[in-house]
């Protein structure tokens, strides 16, 4: 297994250029929180916006607008329920995260199917949260590629049929071949897999972390890092370890990684992790 810490990715991490501007760092579609969990695409859609996405539209329920533009000034913002509006969103997106607080209605489940037959070719698809159990429920053939899961454990259960008592390196990957996708399972030292692949095991991480939209700020984190990436994988490796990093350097002095604090960290914390 590979370990990946702050020395195996010391000389990975983007670097702001100067002749850049903001569509040099992706066109990120996060499609996430319906009116009962508008936090969940709050906390995903900030952490894309701190983690260097250049350009942020958030997909979601349209009684979360108010509280969206009361909390995040950066982003756009469209209604998840129209088609039109999310058509024009998926055709101009380099990055993609659907899931987040999302649900699992009809409503929901038409919202992932029509994302599946839309997203372009060859962009990013991360599936977070609530779009994985819509998947699993429904047994939905993802043929995208590539695509990027994120369970936690119970989530995996649920996709992979394998009980958590069960999890291993190897029945974990049988699957993860399956699937064709990367999976970044989360638990204490998160673990990624993909096909035909070492797995990596991120050193990093802490208790403080196991708290509400904890996930939902790494959604935005990997995909506003992958924009940023020479690969997805490197994307998803950096993006997973500054999670875990940044909420280790806040857990030294707080017991409770809260994930906005941990959001309001990352632009230091990357110009840190960044220099040479």
């Amino acid at each position: 297994m590979l370990k990946i810490n702050r020395q195996t990715l010391k000389s990975h991490w983007p670097v702001r250029q100067k002749q850049s501007h903001k569509g040099t760092y992706g066109h990120l579609l996060l499609i996430a929180g319906n009116a009962q969990y508008g936090g969940a695409g709050i906390l995903a859609a900030s952490a894309a916006v701190y983690a260097g996405g250049g350009l942020v539209t958030l997909a979601t329920a349209k009684n979360n607008f108010t509280a969206v533009r009361a909390t995040l000034a950066e982003i756009m913002l469209i209604d998840f329920t129209d088609f039109d509006q999310l058509s024009q969103s998926l055709a101009n997106a380099t990055g993609v995260v659907i899931g987040p607080g999302l649900g699992t209605d009809s409503t929901s489940l038409a919202v992932l199917n029509f994302t599946m037959a839309h997203i372009a070719e060859g962009v990013p698809l991360i599936i977070d949260g609530s779009a994985i159990d819509l998947v699993a429920q429904h047994d939905l053939r993802v043929s995208h590629h590539p695509t990027i899961y994120t369970p936690h454990q119970m989530e995996w259960q649920r996709l992979s049929g394998i009980k958590i008592a069960d999890q291993s390196v190897e029945r974990n990957q049988a699957v993860v071949d399956q699937l064709n996708a990367t999976v970044v399972l989360k638990h204490y030292h998160t673990e990624i897999y993909a096909p035909a692949a070492p797995v990596a095991q991120i050193m990093a991480g802490n208790p403080g972390m196991a708290t509400g939209g904890s996930g939902d700020s790494l959604t935005g984190i990997l995909l506003a890092l992958i924009a940023q990436a020479n690969s997805v994988n490197e994307g998803v490796r950096l993006g997973t370890f500054l999670h875990s990093y940044t909420a280790d350097l806040i857990y030294e002095h707080e017991a409770v990684v809260l994930p906005h604090r941990l959001i309001r960290r990352l632009p230091a914390v990357l110009k840190q992790l960044s220099q040479p």
